[in-house]
């Protein structure tokens, strides 16, 4: 509880606000008159229709003309679009844009060099003006944030690099605004440009999940699969200390506050359940005295088969000069080494707009055990700890990219999944424990398993459109794997004996 006014304070780096009808602009290109030199760049309509005719729409007002790339960081990108730079207080700058905001477009164009970028805050539909364009590969990026173009000209990577090198101070911003002005900002036909670079399709990622279908994050360090709802922002911060949040997801602004989901790990140091609780309960205590803080239920029961405390409560928090009046609903489940907390956070007028998404979160919330071979604790998931810090552990990353880029968004899969795991982290952490002690186990077990992790690795190149595909696919791994695991084996043996 005492980490959420942190929590609400989270923001991203990249800030901007626009909403514009969809529009076709496959043969328009934009044209930036920089002090450094001319930027043309180029648009991806199908993949982010809304923020394309965005740009477009303020380009051709003149909008950008005369601001700044006011936040400059070489190896990483320059920054652009905020009004306030044009004759603002440079304490401003960042923080302005139009009136209207573009809904989220994340789609599966890497944040590679030279890719254009819109930038917003933490709510994922607040981009307004201000753009960014990767200087180097940035695909961390990904995903995160909605790209709508690229650079396409040879003067326009060497005007990017120009402008990556000029002087900067406090915030990354420019020492001489002057050098890295937008003189103007125009929309033209292709075939009006000469000198435009040959470039192939953009480099993508796996594909996006369903719109509809929840985001899974699986961190093998902490041990944990985590869900968020789609289109939610999600993230690792930092860790400050053990009461802040190992993963936070911060949903759409609709009220006075951006809705928040967190989880935080934290170590037990040989507290039991009742010890936790009691804890807990003095925390509450304590936040009771503060202005309009009221515990609204405390409940013990059970989650997975471990013990789980329910907190629900309400309080009135200062920020920024503003009272806001925000709901909690913390659950924290108990197990013998780690307390895992789940926490939802939101102005109360719009609490229960969201609770169903943080109940989903946590019914999808599952513990495996750390994967890490130097803890302490032991257990986890076998194949990766076979895999851990060798060359198959970018093989078996592809792998859960697959299972939650396309098995688990479908039903046969997700009930495949389901009913998989349970058997699996049924001997998964013994024999995991096993390779830990034994180099030579370890070293037979990744010799093992590397048929089929290459079997598996097909589907990466399957397209699975329905349930019919994953059935087809996912039966012919399967037999594949019998005849590789079995059948191979059987032949082998039974001609040795003849």
């Amino acid at each position: 509880m005492n980490t959420i006014p942190a929590i609400l304070a989270i923001s991203f780096l990249l800030t901007g606000a626009g909403h514009f009808a969809f529009a076709q602009y496959d043969d328009k290109l934009a044209v930036l008159e920089t002090s450094q030199g001319q930027i043309v760049m180029e648009f991806f309509p199908e993949d982010a229709p809304n923020h394309v005719a965005n740009f477009a729409e303020l380009a051709e007002s003149g909008f950008y003309d005369g601001t700044l790339f006011h936040r400059i960081i070489p190896g990483f990108m320059i920054q652009g679009g905020d009004p306030n730079t044009i004759d603002g207080d440079p304490r401003t700058w960042g923080t302005g844009g139009p009136e209207t905001t573009v809904a989220a477009e994340f789609n599966t164009i890497k944040h590679d060099r030279g890719i254009v970028s819109m930038a917003r805050s933490a709510d994922p539909n607040s981009a307004g003006s201000q753009f960014f364009i990767v200087h180097q590969n940035s695909n961390f990026l990904d995903q995160q944030y909605t790209v709508f173009g690229r650079i396409v000209t040879e003067e326009s990577f060497e005007t990017l690099d120009k402008i990556a090198s000029v002087e900067t101070g406090a915030g990354d911003a420019p020492v001489n605004p002057e050098q890295v002005r937008i003189l103007s900002a125009s929309i033209t036909e292709r075939s009006d440009m000469t000198g435009l670079m040959h470039l192939v399709q953009p480099e993508r990622t796996a594909p996006v999940p369903d719109a509809n279908q929840n985001q899974l994050y699986e961190n093998p360090e902490l041990g944990i699969t985590f869900s968020a709802p789609p289109g939610w922002l999600l993230q690792q911060p930092e860790k400050i200390d053990e009461d802040s949040p190992d993963v936070v997801a911060v949903g759409p602004k609709t009220g006075l506050v951006n809705p928040v989901i967190t989880l935080t790990v934290r170590d037990t140091n040989a507290m039991t359940f009742d010890e936790i609780v009691q804890e807990k309960k003095q925390t509450l205590d304590e936040m009771t005295p503060t202005a309009g803080f009221e515990i609204l239920s405390l409940e013990e029961s059970t989650i997975q088969g471990k013990e789980t405390l329910t907190i629900l409560a309400a309080g009135t928090f200062q920020a920024n000069g503003q009272s806001l009046p925000v709901k909690f609903k913390e659950i924290v489940i108990y197990d013998s080494e780690k307390s895992y907390t789940l926490s939802y956070a939101n102005d109360q007028d719009n609490f229960e707009s969201q609770l169903s998404s943080f109940d989903d979160s946590v019914d999808a919330f599952v513990i495996h055990g750390t994967e890490d071979e130097s803890t302490s604790e032991g257990g986890g998931c076998l194949i990766a700890t076979a895999a851990f810090g060798s060359e198959l552990a970018p093989q078996v990353q592809l792998l859960r990219e697959i299972r939650d880029s396309k098995v688990i968004n479908t039903d046969s899969g997700a009930a495949f999944m389901t009913g998989f795991n349970h058997l699996y982290y049924s001997f998964s952490p013994a024999i995991a424990d096993l390779q830990r002690q034994n180099p030579l186990f370890k070293d037979a077990v990744k010799l093992a398993i590397t048929p089929m992790l290459s079997s598996l690795s097909l589907l990466n190149y399957a397209e699975i459109d329905s349930e019919y595909d994953i059935l087809g696919y996912g039966l012919a791994i399967i037999v594949l794997n019998i005849g590789m695991y079995v059948v191979a084996p059987a032949i082998v043996i039974c001609r040795i004996r003849r």
